[in-house]
């Protein structure tokens, strides 16, 4: 028995690892109370033996007991909650009003909400219940129509369900079961004001499950002002990345970034690739130069509509498209089987996003690749992450592609850039805040003041002979040495204004998203 008070400091101990250890050896999922119809679902989806997650989640949800739950992404949580939830589903059958619900599944991006909705429809398909998703992007007239013919199962996203509240389209009195799936992620998009102002509408009596990939203080926290007497629910160390996913770095000039990866999707033969980038303008960027590559290419973001978004992925997981390239909002909600790599084209600026990028890999016990493609300005984001993850990352030198020293290492705007919308949290406030950290590195990099003259070329290549590695004297540059860094140099300036493009769209487009939502 687990109270509020212990919850931050609660860690299994070395009986109950070894316990878990040999339940996991004997244990399947006709052990853990799931009724037949439930059974003869997930044998059909070729599953016998449960996750470390499911074993222990699943006993205890049916129970009706709170529960804090976190594991690897691709550990198989989404079957942790909803399994169990159907199996509760299965033993009572109220009498319901229009508009009144039994469980509500809050997930926060539309993806991930497809996902959770998809796994629901596939595991009770020989039972009998509604469900439907709620998200922005779409009409909400249509979503208000399916609330008043009543629906038992609702998963959605927090904007939206919160604007459906304020017409008073849903009923929450008699809620019985709430699920905050990826809890961390609704911290980091600003969720929590929404999800409170949702909490005041719903039952104080009623089961509550937060299940997370990451499990930060913040989390904790969070848990012990919403759960009632929770059982802990940890299988792997706190952070951690999956150690079937292989990682590697390859340290590259920004602007030959894009030369790399299509060398590297053509000579290893990749015939699907996951390619994370910082921002929706860079996305579709790399997208076009990738196609002019002869690289098939689609993009997903926050800016493309929910119908573009979804014919990208179903092409993708159809290898009708090559390449997927796609901002941070879609980490959480691509679940692909057996997706061998994914390339963080530009490292994320919050090392919790590099477990979720490469967690998109080596699901399901499958094996995967994770490729790092660094440039100068991101050493420090490297830093961060390896100190994250408790790991080193390996690094491999391309030859073709070793970085030139002279170039130096320039500010990175803060936030995640993948598109953020109202339903994915307070994107205007969290732009005030982000500027405020940046006003050192934005008054370098951009206002023109005080401005030095630039020296000459001679001064130059004195600069670059000091600020490389010696071991001696250093030898002059060759032709073609001078004309890589010359070439590399361009594509770093171009590369800066792209940029600066960027930031400006970013800024419009949150305005945009607020009003779209």
């Amino acid at each position: 028995m687990f109270f509020k008070s212990n919850l931050l400091s609660l860690r299994p101990t070395r009986k109950q690892n070894a316990k878990a250890r040999s339940i996991r050896i004997i244990m399947s999922f006709s052990n853990l109370g799931l009724n037949e119809s439930l059974l003869k679902a997930v044998k059909e989806q070729g599953y016998t033996t449960p996750t470390p997650i499911q074993q222990q989640a699943i006993p205890v949800v049916i129970e009706g007991r709170d529960v804090l739950a976190a594991a690897q992404t691709g550990t198989g949580k989404t079957a942790g909650f909803t399994l169990p939830l159907l199996e509760r589903l299965s033993e009572t059958h109220p009498k319901m009003h229009k508009k009144q619900i039994r469980v509500l599944v809050l997930t926060p991006t539309r993806e991930l909400a497809a996902q959770v909705a998809q796994s629901i429809k596939t595991y009770g398909k020989y039972m009998q219940y509604t469900s439907t998703v709620i998200f922005g992007g779409v009409g909400i007239n249509p979503q208000l129509a399916t609330l008043r013919k009543g629906v038992d199962i609702v998963i959605a996203t927090p904007g939206r369900l919160l604007d459906i509240a304020g017409q008073q389209g849903i009923d929450f009195s008699r809620l019985e079961t709430l699920v905050l799936d990826e809890a961390d992620r609704m911290l980091d998009m600003g969720f929590i004001h929404d999800i409170k102002k949702l909490m005041k509408l719903m039952p104080k009596k009623r089961q509550t499950l937060l299940f997370s990939a990451t499990f930060s203080k913040e989390i904790k926290q969070l848990a012990s002002g919403l759960l009632n007497n929770p059982l802990l629910v940890e299988v792997a160390r706190e952070n951690t990345t999956a150690e079937q996913v292989s990682q590697v770095v390859h340290y590259v000039d920004k602007g030959r970034k894009r030369e790399l990866l299509s060398q590297l999707i053509k000579t290893k033969d990749w015939r699907q690739v996951l390619v994370f980038t910082r921002t929706k303008h860079g996305a579709n960027r790399l997208t076009k130069q990738l196609e002019e590559a002869g690289i098939t290419a689609a993009a997903i973001h926050g800016n493309k509509s929910q119908g573009a978004r979804t014919k990208a992925l179903a092409a993708f997981k159809a290898n009708e498209v090559r390449v997927l390239v796609a901002t941070d909002i879609a980490a959480r909600g691509i679940d692909i089987d057996q997706l061998p790599h994914v390339v963080n084209y530009e490292l994320p600026n919050v090392p919790e996003d590099y477990v979720h990028r490469i967690g998109r890999t080596g699901r399901a016990g499958m094996s995967g690749e994770a490729i790092s493609l660094v440039c100068v300005d991101e050493h420090e984001l490297l830093f961060n992450i390896e100190k994250f993850i408790k790991k080193e990352i390996k690094k491999v030198h391309i030859e073709a592609f070793t970085p030139d020293l002279s170039i130096k290492a320039e500010p990175i705007q803060n936030g995640r850039g993948g598109g953020q919308k109202r339903g994915g949290g307070n994107s205007r406030n969290r732009n005030r805040s982000n500027k405020k950290k940046n006003v050192g590195a934005d008054s370098i990099s951009a206002q023109p003041q005080n401005k030095k003259k630039k020296p000459n070329n001679k001064n130059n290549q004195r600069a670059d002979m000091e600020s490389a590695p010696t071991g001696g004297k250093q030898k002059p540059q060759s032709r073609k040495e001078k004309s890589n860094n010359a070439a590399a140099q361009i594509g770093s300036r171009i590369q800066e204004k792209l940029d600066k493009l960027d930031k400006r769209d970013t800024k419009q487009n949150n305005k945009n998203n607020q009003r779209r939502r």
